[in-house]
Parts: C-alpha cells; sequence; structure tokens
C-alpha cells in the first residue's frame, strides 16, 4: 500500500453518516473508516452496508474500525486494530484475502513492536499501515493517550518500511508543523465530523487537500 494523503475517520458526524459519506465519494477522499464505539452491533452493520454501497466502484476506499465480523459481513475494504483489539495475527486467520489492514500505535515503543511483528511474519496477511498518534491532545477518545509530539512522529516515519498516518489533534493550523515531520498521510475527525453542513465539509475536505498538494511533492 502507498501513501494516499487523508483517510478521514467516520464519527457521529453532524449531517448524518450517508450523507457524509456520499460528499467525501464526491470529493475523491482516499479512505473512509467507520467509527463508532457504542454503536448496537445491528445498527452498527446496517449503517457499515449502507456506507460500504455508497462507495462501492468509486476511488474511496471503505474501512471499519475494532471489528473484523463487521468488516466482513459489510464488504469493507479493509479493518482497522487498536492496541487492545484482538491481535492482528489472529485476524489474518478469519478474514479474506485481498482485505487491507491497519493497526494504531499510541507511543514510540508500540510503533516499534508492530514493525518487528510486521518483519517477522509469514508471506500473507499483514498490516499495510499505520497509525501513530496522538500527535496532539485530542478528547476524540474517553480515555485519550499521552500526545507523541512531531519529533517522535518524524522518528517512526523515517524507520517505518508501511505508510504512517498522523492522526490526533491535527488541524488546518498545526498541519503544517505535521507535514513538516515527513508526515505523508493525515486522518481528522472533528475538522470534518463537526460541520454543519455539506457545503461546509466540501470546503473542508478541499481545504485540507490543498494544504497536503502543496506540501508533499
Amino acid at each position: 500500500m502507498r501513501d494516499f494523503g487523508l483517510y478521514i475517520v467516520v464519527t457521529q458526524p453532524v449531517i448524518g453518516h450517508l450523507r457524509f459519506t456520499e460528499t467525501c465519494v464526491k470529493e475523491e477522499v482516499p479512505i473512509l473508516q467507520l467509527r463508532e464505539k457504542d454503536m448496537p452491533d445491528r445498527e452498527f452493520l446496517k449503517l457499515a452496508r449502507g456506507m460500504r454501497e455508497i462507495i462501492r466502484g468509486s476511488g474511496t476506499l471503505f474501512f471499519v474500525n475494532d471489528r473484523p465480523d463487521i468488516a466482513l459481513l459489510s464488504g469493507a475494504d479493509g479493518l482497522h486494530l487498536g492496541p487492545e483489539d484482538l491481535p492482528w495475527q489472529e485476524v489474518a486467520k478469519l478474514i479474506k484475502p485481498g482485505m487491507l489492514l491497519g493497526v494504531s500505535t499510541h507511543s514510540l515503543e508500540q510503533a516499534n513492536q508492530l514493525m518487528a511483528e510486521r518483519q517477522a511474519a509469514a508471506e500473507g496477511f499483514n498490516p499495510d499501515y499505520m497509525s501513530f498518534g496522538p500527535i496532539f491532545s485530542t478528547p476524540a477518545k474517553a480515555k485519550p493517550d499521552p500526545p507523541v509530539g512531531t519529533d517522535k512522529l518524524a522518528e517512526v516515519i523515517a524507520q517505518a518500511s508501511l505508510p504512517v498516518v498522523a492522526i490526533g489533534g491535527i488541524f488546518p493550523e498545526n498541519l503544517g508543523e505535521v507535514l513538516s515531520s515527513g508526515a505523508r498521510n493525515i486522518s481528522m475527525i472533528r475538522q470534518f465530523s463537526l460541520c454543519r453542513d455539506e457545503a461546509e465539509l466540501v470546503d473542508n475536505i478541499r481545504i485540507i487537500k490543498s494544504i497536503l498538494k502543496e506540501n508533499i511533492s
């Protein structure tokens, strides 16, 4: 998997999940990840299938957070796992060939461990990218991890043999600092989920994509 740029995590969007998805597909967002921690399983599956249908046939990839079962049943392109989720090596035994995998890391130690595991893994299912963060303080989680900062982000990117997605507390005003660390893939939640209408969402997507284009050769 190569660097892809913008990666939007979809969490309780103000304009609604399906309308949000339709807009992101129109704006050619490379990756959408559905992340809803407290949604009942049946509702979560129905939503994932609805988003999958909107995304199908487009240039956008659809990932499901945490849940291998929902990813499989909805026909998602990929699955994203956190450090407290099922081990990715075990998930490899369950999911279909060709499904992409992302893994969260929240410290330099976790990032180094993932890279070592990936190098030692057998051929076949293996993490395609990892996220690293939170780069800055963020209330996106009930129990947020400590910020890692851009210096550690730069260290991880320099060592990584797979795409690294910077995540956590990133907004237009600090995006330049993140990109200066060598980041080529950016994940954001509140910058998009809090948009009050489609026009605002379109503007925000285009602003971020423009900043990425100007700073990444």
